[in-house]
């Protein structure tokens, strides 16, 4: 069973992350879905007073909220919410553990829109589950599980997929949580989420693949040398890359920022360790790295 710390800051992280993806959804579909399975009665309550809160955004729209969970309170909790929603939002209250999800987002309709699952499994990933959470190619899968999920996910046909261990401010492990996706855009805000979340609750992330198990701090500036020597590695293995590339696999293969990977380049240049294509100015997307030895 997760702690009460855990509780907390997968619930933040929810809060955060549901914020930058349903404005999104809703103005590129009509139709949405969003799925909380496995999470914890406050997480479930949280993720529908979010949705609320985007009432003028929902309308004319249909937006439909799937809810499975086991908490035998949860259905007064939400009542009062319930009560203030648009006609366009659509409840549905499941009992039951995450691993019903397929059903659920198939009754649902949800095939062809916009899906967002946050799901937290007790148990062993399954392929059933990660293919209804990829809802075709409509999906964004935030999972927490209790080890790495990276190669199932990409199996799964997650493009995209980046994965943190959250170590609690009390240095007990909190499992990884792992997302899938196919948007660059999501995949920087789930990090942006991150961050911002531990640095309030006082968590700090690690790799699940390291086996020295080396911790990042995220609260102010962070130390960003081993980034710096995992772009280095990555270009000297590799080849020139376009700074997008390289922003992108610090997204994937580390712990952090999109924004970090554009200073640690800054510092190999500075260190003549790299060069850029172009002599001066903002390092652009599309501007070209190379390993100067």
């Amino acid at each position: 069973m997760p702690t009460d710390r855990t509780t907390d800051f997968l619930r933040e992280l929810l809060v955060r992350q549901l914020t930058t993806w349903l404005p999104a959804a809703l103005h590129r579909s009509r139709r949405a879905t969003v799925a909380v399975a496995g999470a914890d009665a406050s997480s479930a309550e949280a993720a529908l007073r979010l949705v609320a809160g985007y009432g003028d955004q929902v309308r004319g729209r249909q937006v439909t909220v799937l809810l499975l969970s086991a908490a035998a309170d949860l259905p007064a909790r939400l009542g009062p919410i319930e009560a203030e929603l648009p006609a366009e939002v659509t409840v549905h209250l499941l009992p039951g553990d995450p691993y019903r999800l397929p059903v659920a987002v198939k009754a649902a309709g949800a095939a062809g829109a916009p899906l967002f699952s946050f799901v937290d499994l007790p148990g062993a990933v399954t392929p059933k589950l990660l293919t209804a959470a990829t809802n075709g190619r409509a999906g964004e899968l935030l999972l927490h599980t209790g080890d790495s999920a990276r190669d199932v996910l990409v199996s799964a046909g997650f493009p995209l997929v980046a994965e943190v261990a959250p170590v609690l401010p009390d240095g007990v492990p909190a499992g990884v949580l792992a997302f899938g996706s196919r948007s660059d855009r999501s995949l920087e805000a789930v990090r942006e989420a991150l961050w911002a979340v531990g640095a309030d609750l006082g968590v700090r992330y690690r790799d699940p693949l390291d086996p020295t198990g080396t911790t990042v701090d995220v609260v102010g500036e962070p130390d960003l040398e081993p980034l710096a020597h995992e772009l280095l590695a990555e270009l000297r293995a590799g080849g020139s890359r376009p700074v997008t590339e390289l922003r992108r696999h610090t997204l994937t293969a580390t712990v952090y920022r999109a924004a970090d990977a554009n200073q640690a380049l800054a510092d190999l240049l500075d260190a003549g360790e790299v060069r850029r294509e172009r002599e001066s100015g903002r390092l652009a997307g599309d501007e070209i790295i190379t390993a100067a030895r």
